[in-house]
């Protein structure tokens, strides 16, 4: 039975892993998959909207036919609940986890499965959350709704994305940030040279979640915003009328301090992504496996342009196989007709376990292009060493002519409300996004 359930979870993993589902991701050690770890994205227009939420799930051995433990891990450490389901200690009810009364036919069975977990437990984070909880008749149908979807907001931006991001980067209360692991003593640019894995901590998302924060920096910044107008700063959160000792979310509202916490994650990424031009120097002057791979594959990107159709360019910057500047020209017979674009691709020494990093430095006013200027793009994780295959992909999420409407993809708030809007919208969004092309021929 052992060997069975080792044999379904590895499976569902590989099988949740090769999606492109935006809004989870799964992973484990090598050594040990009965041990899951799974981030959920929160959803589009609900309070917890690109929040980073964590669970940790165990399989025992009887898997599937018995349910695996399931506990939340981003819960500022015991002291938030975000939602009447997913409490403070962890604790996540649901009906098929068995920690949860619910109707017959909602019980666990064998057909389930990790996916229909995470889809239930994002089922839960709703427009209206408190609607979980029994007992949400009692309260002020329209004040405590609105407060209650206030503070979650407020905290999925604190502790979900902005404390998260401030731990991955080293980013002290005030704002300075510790020196790079490039310059700390011990670390090795070489990396045949691998350390022992239990004494690493396993943070499997910490590049995922580097890149969302550049991709919805603008949608953070926006809800900032709109809290600020909102909700004075300093105002209590208050208890609502369900609400108890283990269910409640303590503290106050401070949109200002959010902001300037936000723009400094932001500073500090785009030096990580600088620094990795210098590192990647000495990299190149050691030879090491990443330098060696990155310049072979460049090598054979440029013989690829040259036998295609496509007029496209790519050139090293300042000789360093870690920088990568691709001169795309717009598609013919397209809105993109005409254009020429630089774009920047930086790479780390620990490519590709952390991977791309992509910025325009030709604006584009797209609605897959942040306003400064990263793309919102995909490619297989199966080819994800695969730098052309990157290049494939923002190249595809520019010229797609008939996307699906998808709300993960939101990185251009002003830009994505028009495609997405009425035609007039739609009209102006062509407008804006001809002038931006005809602009960047006036600015080569």
């Amino acid at each position: 039975m052992g060997d069975q359930s080792v044999f379904r979870i590895t499976k569902e993993l590989s099988d949740l892993q090769r999606n492109s589902d935006l809004s989870l991701a799964v992973a484990c050690r090598d050594i040990d998959v009965r041990n899951v770890k799974a981030l959920i994205i929160g959803p589009h227009e609900t309070p917890y909207e690109f929040g980073f939420f964590e669970f940790s799930f165990k399989f025992n051995k009887e898997y599937p036919r018995k349910s695996p433990t399931v506990t939340a891990t981003t819960t500022n450490g015991g002291r938030c609940r975000f939602n009447p389901n997913i409490y403070a200690n962890g604790r996540v009810c649901l009906s098929i986890l068995g920690t949860w009364r619910g109707e017959r036919g909602e019980e666990w069975s064998a057909a389930q499965g990790l996916e229909s977990i995470l889809l239930s437990i994002q089922s839960l984070m709703s427009t209206n959350p408190y609607e979980n909880e029994p007992g949400f008749e009692d309260a002020n149908e329209v004040a405590d709704k609105k407060h209650q979807k206030d503070y979650i907001r407020h905290e999925t931006l604190r502790i979900s994305v902005i404390q998260r991001l401030e731990e991955y980067l080293g980013i002290s209360v005030d704002g300075t940030v510790a020196a790079p692991v490039s310059n700390r003593e011990e670390y090795d640019l070489d990396m045949d040279v691998m350390e022992d894995e239990a004494s690493v901590p396993f943070e499997p998302f910490k590049d995922l979640c580097k890149r969302r924060l550049l991709w919805y920096y603008d949608s953070y910044l926006a809800t900032i915003q709109k809290g600020k107008e909102e909700v004075k700063d300093g105002t209590v959160f208050s208890r609502m009328p369900f609400e108890g000792a283990s269910n409640t979310m303590e503290g106050r509202f401070n949109y200002s301090e959010l902001e300037r916490r936000l723009r400094n994650i932001k500073k500090a990424l785009d030096a990580e992504t600088e620094g990795w031009a210098t590192e990647g120097l000495v990299a190149k002057g050691k030879e090491s496996t990443v330098a060696v791979n990155l310049q072979r594959q460049y090598e054979q990107v440029v013989e690829s342009f040259k036998r295609s159709d496509v007029p496209h360019n790519l050139e090293l910057v300042d000789g360093n196989p870690f920088v990568w500047m691709v001169t795309y020209f717009g598609k013919p017979m397209t809105n993109l007709d005409g254009g020429l674009f630089r774009i920047k691709i930086h790479f780390s020494p620990r490519f590709p376990e952390d991977q791309p990093r992509v910025k325009f430095e030709t604006r584009l006013f797209h609605h897959r292009i942040s306003q400064d200027g990263t793309p919102c793009y995909f490619s297989a994780p199966s080819r994800r060493e695969d730098v052309k295959s990157h290049i494939d992909a923002i190249i595809d999420s520019l010229e797609e002519e008939q996307p699906s409407y998808d709300p993960r993809t939101l990185v251009h708030p002003e830009a994505f409300k028009l495609y997405w809007g009425s035609a007039d919208d739609r009209k102006m969004y062509n407008r804006r996004l001809r002038r931006s092309v005809q602009q960047s021929l006036e600015d080569c």
